[in-house]
């Protein structure tokens, strides 16, 4: 599976977003007590270890390139990380991921307001109706803490997302993880060492996994992202909320109401709207990889953006998510 067609794309994403979620998976089987810094300090640590066969596609020659706003990013992070885990721990999987939803919807607001970006009308009506929909998803009597931490995770995701272009544009992905969990590990272990918990195999076993994933995820998003336009498979994203509802009804019993699925489909069809237009607007690329592509369409296809696609690519060079 080499994501050179849009079907492989697509599958790649629809496998990439099953390991994304089984990554929430072993967060949520942590205790609701569990050492939050202990497990970011450790899941930091171990991604680094799982990076290090890829540590040639370095640039050693200018490694800490961008470092101000790496740092930014990086610590960025580490506070989308533990809202994570707070969500994930005290919220039911699919109603936490249906919240970190919301980071392409903050990725549309934060670009409209700091990069003057223009919103459609649908992008427009995307905001205002993912809005509602976590209002109706969480209805004010179910408004808590676990509820702030998603959706500061989401929150996090986005700022990350938008200040992607920030970064130095010949490093590599591999470079960006690197710099990024790098740059993370010393403020997590001084909040791990704060933090005072004893030293729990439980939350090793946690941390492995979840990065294993998650980074699997990232492979598959790399890959399904290569050789297609983002805007002719990125809906597939979507369906982590599917996955999140089947693995949340069947491993913890937890059943998805009316207002849950209603709120859900607020959120997510807007978006998945708008992926569709940039579909029909733009040329298909991935049906024939070999053909050479004319001028005109490299130039459109340099024009277009599309704040899904920000937020599908902040994740690999940032995580979780949300994220």
């Amino acid at each position: 599976m080499s994501g050179k067609t849009v079907n492989s794309a697509i599958l790649l994403l629809v496998i990439g977003n099953a390991m994304a979620i089984l990554s929430d998976v072993f967060i949520k089987l942590l205790d609701p007590g569990a050492p939050v810094f202990q497990f970011a300090f450790l899941r930091c640590v171990l991604t680094l270890a799982f990076l290090l066969p890829l540590a040639r596609k370095l640039d050693r020659n200018n490694l800490f390139g961008g470092l101000k706003v790496h740092a930014i990013r990086a610590h960025i992070h580490l506070v989308g990380i533990v809202c994570m885990v707070v969500a994930l721990t005290n919220l039911p999987l699919a109603t936490a991921n249906a919240l970190f939803y919301a980071a392409p919807i903050l990725v549309m607001v934060l670009s409209a307001v700091f990069f003057r970006e223009k919103l459609t009308p649908l992008s427009v009506t995307a905001v205002f109706s993912g809005f509602a929909g976590i209002i109706v998803i969480l209805r004010p009597v179910d408004f808590n803490w676990a509820v702030i931490a998603a959706l500061g995770s989401a929150f996090a995701l986005a700022i990350n997302a938008v200040m992607v272009r920030q970064l130095p544009k010949e490093q590599t992905t591999v470079h960006k993880l690197f710099l990024n969990y790098l740059l993370i590990v010393p403020a997590a272990a001084a909040l791990a060492l704060w933090e005072g918990a004893a030293w729990n195999p439980q939350i090793l076993i946690s941390a492995a996994g979840s990065a294993l994933f998650i980074l699997g995820y990232n492979i598959t998003v790399l890959l399904a992202y290569r050789q297609v336009d983002a805007n002719q498979v990125t809906s597939a994203e979507y369906t982590g909320l599917i996955w999140a509802v089947a693995i949340g009804w069947i491993w913890f019993g937890e059943v998805p109401d009316l207002w849950f699925l209603a709120g859900s489909l607020m959120i997510v069809v807007p978006l998945v709207l708008i992926g569709l237009r940039h579909r029909k607007r733009s040329p298909a690329r991935g049906f024939n990889p070999a053909e050479r592509e004319t001028a005109e369409e490299t130039n459109q296809r340099g024009s277009r953006s599309s704040a899904r696609r920000q937020a599908s690519m902040a994740k690999v060079c940032e995580q979780s998510s949300p994220s």
